[in-house]
């Protein structure tokens, strides 16, 4: 392949760069919607990549949604039997990375999972469409399934024993449903810019190899790597 892009960004500089990586980040989310609203931003502008390691030792990647994001970290939902729910209950380190092609920018996290709790799942739950709250009943997610045929027969089982009439209540919370955040201890956000000499710069959480707060300026230390 020979084409290329020249990468055009605003990149990021140390002077325009936010007190904590909370604020930076909450920063590029919000200009990333903005984006979106001039129909400029890629369909699902929250998708993250989240990284975990299996029982082998590897890596293992795929890709979730970003539904939660506090000073604690960003956070996914995800089913409590999965295979990332299971690799985390092994070793609970874990990296992420979040990226709006469409504005050359992507940030890094590297951390430790931590649980959603109970309440903000339940909240969480009742503001899903009707048909991904029975989707969560009826996909064991991560388990291998003989056809797509099955997984539809269990759809319906599912939207027969929980009909849908318009109520956040009319679908009860799975039992194995669950939710992970990413508790970094190190953040870095990439900024592309021309001739390939793009910007990274990094927060490093003081406490190295321990997750800080996002939103606390006195815990984190700021560096520039190079390209």
């Amino acid at each position: 392949m020979t084409d290329r892009v020249e990468y055009l960004g605003e990149g990021l500089a140390e002077s325009d760069l936010a007190a904590t990586p909370f604020a930076q980040l909450s920063r590029w989310v919000q200009e990333a919607h903005a984006e979106g609203a001039r129909g400029a931003e890629s369909p699902e502008g929250l998708a993250l990549s989240f990284a975990t390691v299996d029982a082998d030792g590897a890596p293992d990647v795929r890709t979730v949604l970003m539904r939660f994001l506090d000073p604690r970290g960003p956070g996914f939902v995800t089913d409590g039997g999965s295979a990332k729910a299971r690799q985390l209950a092994a070793d609970p380190r874990c990296a992420a990375s979040l990226g709006w092609p469409e504005l050359f920018r992507v940030v890094r996290f590297r951390g430790v999972a931590q649980p959603i709790e109970p309440e903000l799942l339940a909240a969480y739950f009742a503001q899903r469409p009707w048909g991904s709250r029975i989707a969560a009943w009826a996909s064991h997610q991560s388990d291998p399934i003989g056809s797509r045929a099955v997984l539809m027969a269990e759809f319906d089982r599912y939207a027969a024993r929980f009909p849908d009439h318009g109520s956040p209540d009319d679908v009860p919370v799975p039992p194995t449903w669950a939710g992970f955040r990413v508790a970094p201890w190190e953040v870095e956000f990439w900024a592309g810019r021309s001739s390939r000499l793009h910007d990274r710069v990094v927060f490093t959480a003081a406490g190295a190899g321990h997750p800080s707060l996002l939103d606390d300026p006195g815990a984190w230390r700021v560096s520039r790597r190079q390209p």
